[in-house]
């Protein structure tokens, strides 16, 4: 396994600490078989995406990579013959097995047109710089290769939220961030046309999960390494009846019959082409060859009002 050091976060403008977030990754590899089940879940609906197309891609590169849970899954499907694997932790970079790297997503040490395909599962949404990690994956990617990625979206956690937001309010007099912000599905979008890929698409998708209670939710969340990282989090170390006030307010806001908690967990699937000579190109408005009425088998009406009328 190598280890690239990228650059300083004072290079960019930074919303998250890279350093927290590659520090927590790397205590959660240790215990990571115990907590990789959201990962396991996604990447296998990412995948899944991968089979619907009708096309090979020899070499893979796995990005943001954890315990490896994508690049096996892709590995010897859609033609996909090598898979490189890389993360922002060290630790988790050598769990993942096979040819492996630690790198940062903002700053990544391939050559243009490295590779067929990139993947990115619930990775991105630690990520500071989204456009330009994305312009990067662009060009590692030979022309008309793919981009496949899944990052958690803003409905995510909105139950921890808003408990988390009354307790502190509670006991503390005042809010600290102290949920990541995420992106919305409109946002996704318009990140694959600012990196410069063609075709874009972007579909969400939402995982709800049960727990025993909410305090085993934030045991969960620390093992995955997705808690709290934004740079201008409270430092000092939060009182102990925080998180158990939290943790009652959860039980009565959204307990279910049987006593467990949902926690829901939107995810975001992105897919995205580099640009190549001939690529298919998307119909111009108002070009469709063919009715939406005759596919429905259905009689079109008019409404009597025109368009901008």
């Amino acid at each position: 396994m190598l280890y690239i050091r990228g650059m300083t976060d004072a290079d960019t403008m930074t919303v998250f600490d890279r350093r927290t977030v590659r520090a927590r990754r790397d205590r959660a590899a240790a215990r990571w078989p115990e907590h990789d089940f959201l990962k396991r879940e996604v990447a296998e609906r990412l995948a899944d995406r991968l089979s619907d197309i009708r096309r090979t891609f020899p070499r893979a590169l796995d990005l943001g990579c954890h315990g490896g849970e994508m690049a096996d899954l892709i590995r010897g499907r859609a033609g996909v013959e090598w898979v490189a694997r890389a993360d922002l932790s060290p630790a988790m970079a050598a769990r993942a097995g096979g040819p492996a790297l630690a790198a940062d997503e903002e700053f990544l040490p391939f050559a243009d047109g490295s590779f067929d395909l990139v993947t990115s599962c619930l990775s991105l949404h630690w990520v500071n710089d989204v456009p330009g990690a994305l312009i990067q994956v662009r060009r590692a990617l030979r022309p008309d290769g793919l981009f496949l990625g899944a990052m958690l979206g803003g409905e995510t956690l909105f139950e921890l939220r808003r408990c988390l937001m009354e307790a502190e309010t509670e006991l503390l007099g005042g809010l600290s961030p102290r949920v990541s912000p995420m992106a919305e599905v409109r946002d996704a979008g318009g990140l694959l046309q600012r990196a410069g890929f063609a075709l874009p698409v972007v579909d969400s998708d939402t995982i709800t999960v049960g727990y025993p209670s909410a305090l085993r939710l934030m045991r969960d969340l620390r093992g995955m390494a997705e808690t709290n990282a934004v740079i201008q989090r409270r430092r000092q170390v939060p009182p102990r009846t925080l998180f158990a006030l939290a943790a009652q307010r959860y039980e009565q806001l959204y307990a279910e019959a049987d006593g467990t908690v949902s926690a829901t967990f939107q995810v975001l699937y992105m897919a995205g082409w580099a640009p190549a000579e001939g690529q298919q190109k998307p119909l111009r408005p108002g070009s469709a060859a063919h009715r939406l009425a005759e596919a429905l088998g259905t009689t079109e009406r008019s409404t009597g009002v025109k368009p901008g009328g």
